[in-house]
C-alpha cells in the first residue's frame, strides 16, 4: 500500500506552499522523485528477497491487485485538485509550470500502474490500464507494450529498446514516434485478420485515445480552456518519464540470433536490473525488470531478481538523471554494456551510426580474441 504515496505526492504542494509560504514546492516534484526516493535508496539499500517459488497464492491473492487499483483514485483526485489550483488559485505562470510538472511525474508513474494492469487478461484490469492512461494521453502503449514490445525488446526493430551510443535525447523521439507507428499497425492488422475496419470503436488504440480527449474536454468544461496548456505541460512530463525509464530499461542489450535466423528467447540477461527496495515499492518491482520480460504472466508481487541479470548501479530514479546526461551515461554505462558481454562490443545492440567508433574505443588489446563463453547453439558474429 506504501505505492499509493507516489501519486498522493501530488496533492503536497498546496499544503507545502501554505504553510511554509515557499513557492518552490509547487515543483516538489522533482524533489521526491529524484532527490527524495534516491536518498531512501541508498539508506534502505537492496531488497535481496525473492518470493517462493511455490507462489501460487501469491500470483492470485487480490490484495495485490487493489494495491494496484487504488493507485486510479489517488492519482485521478491529484490532477482534480491540480486543475482547481490552475483555474482559481492564486500562483504564477511558473508556479503552474512547477505544478504541471509534478503532476506530470504522477501521471509518469501512472503508466507504471496502466503497465501492470494492461498484463492482465482480465478484461476489467485491462480497461483500467486504459483509464490510467488516459491522463498522459498514452494510450497506445497499451497496444505496443504488449504486443510490440514484448515480442521485440532486445532487439534493433523496438523503437523502445535503447542502442549503445544512443543518447536519451535522441532516444526519445525514435522511441515516442516508433511506439505510435508500431501501435497503429498492430492494430490494423489484428482488426483486418478479423475483417473490420481499423476505424473502428474496437481499435484498442482509437478508444484509448478517445479516453484521453474526453477527459481533457470535460476537465475543460468544467475548469475553462486556461488550464489547457498545463494539462498538456503534465502529459508530455508523463510519457517522456516513461520513456526515460524505457531508455534505462534495455540499453545497450542484444539477443543473439539462433542459427535459424530468429532472435534467441528473451531472457533476464536482456534486460537491467535494480533491486533498489524503495523504488520497487513505488514502482511495482518494476526494476525487477528480467524477470518481468522472461516471464510477463508474472504479477508484480511475485518477481524474482536474477543473478544472471546485468545490474545497474542504483535504482531508476538516480539513472534517470544520469541518462539526462548522454556523456557522463555512456562513460559510466558503456563499459558496463562490454563487460556484461565479456569485453566483445560485436554482441551488443549498437547504434549504427556509432559502431566504428565504439568498436575502436571497446576493442581487445593487441587485436586478440575477446574471452567468454558463447550461449549454445547461437552465432557469435550476429
Amino acid at each position: 500500500m506504501l505505492g499509493l504515496l507516489a501519486p498522493a505526492s501530488a496533492l503536497l504542494p498546496s499544503q507545502l506552499v501554505m504553510h511554509t509560504g515557499w513557492p518552490i514546492f509547487w515543483w516538489s516534484g522533482l524533489l521526491v522523485f529524484f532527490v527524495l526516493i534516491p536518498a531512501a535508496d541508498i539508506l534502505a539499500g537492496e531488497d535481496g528477497v525473492n518470493p517462493p517459488d511455490e507462489a501460487g497464492s501469491l500470483q492470485e491473492d487480490r490484495f495485490y491487485r487493489w494495491c494496484t487499483f487504488l493507485f486510479l483514485p489517488v492519482q485521478f483526485s491529484s490532477l482534480l485538485v491540480a486543475c482547481w489550483m490552475w483555474a482559481f488559485g492564486d500562483l504564477t505562470v511558473v508556479d503552474k509550470i512547477g505544478y504541471a510538472v509534478t503532476v506530470g511525474l504522477v501521471g509518469g508513474v501512472g503508466i507504471n500502474a496502466a503497465h501492470e494492469l494492461g498484463h492482465r487478461v482480465e478484461s476489467a484490469e485491462q480497461w483500467l490500464a486504459k483509464i490510467a492512461l488516459a491522463q498522459s494521453f498514452y494510450g497506445h502503449f497499451f497496444v505496443e507494450h504488449n504486443r510490440g514490445h514484448h515480442v521485440r525488446v532486445a532487439t534493433p526493430d523496438d523503437p523502445a529498446s535503447a542502442r549503445m551510443g544512443e543518447g536519451l535525447w535522441m532516444f526519445m523521439p525514435r522511441s515516442v514516434v516508433g511506439g505510435v507507428r508500431s501501435a497503429w499497425a498492430l492494430e490494423v492488422a489484428r482488426l483486418r485478420r478479423r475483417g473490420r475496419s481499423p476505424w473502428s470503436v474496437r481499435n484498442h488504440v482509437l478508444n484509448a485515445w478517445s479516453m484521453s480527449v474526453v477527459l481533457f474536454a470535460g476537465l475543460v468544461l468544467v475548469f475553462g480552456v486556461r488550464i489547457l496548456p498545463y494539462l498538456l505541460v503534465q502529459a508530455v512530463v508523463g510519457f517522456l518519464l516513461l520513456e526515460a525509464v524505457n531508455y534505462i530499461e534495455h540499453y545497450g542489450l542484444l539477443r543473439a540470433r539462433t542459427r535459424r535466423g530468429t532472435y534467441e528467447r528473451c531472457a533476464p540477461r536482456h534486460s537491467w536490473n535494480s533491486d533498489r527496495i524503495v523504488t520497487n515499492i513505488f514502482l511495482y518491482h518494476l526494476q525487477r525488470h528480467s524477470d518481468h520480460h522472461a516471464n510477463p504472466t508474472r504479477r508484480f508481487q511475485t518477481l524474482r531478481s536474477f543473478d544472471e541479470a546485468p545490474q545497474l548501479p542504483a535504482g531508476y530514479a538516480t539513472m534517470v538523471v544520469l541518462a539526462a546526461v548522454p556523456p557522463l551515461w555512456r562513460r559510466y554505462m558503456d563499459p558496463k554494456v562490454v563487460a556484461h558481454y565479456g569485453g566483445d562490443v560485436s554482441l551488443a545492440n549498437v547504434h549504427p551510426r556509432r559502431r566504428d567508433a565504439i568498436e575502436t574505443r571497446f576493442a581487445p588489446p593487441f587485436g586478440g580474441a575477446v574471452a567468454g563463453p558463447t550461449p549454445l547453439g547461437l552465432d557469435r558474429s550476429a
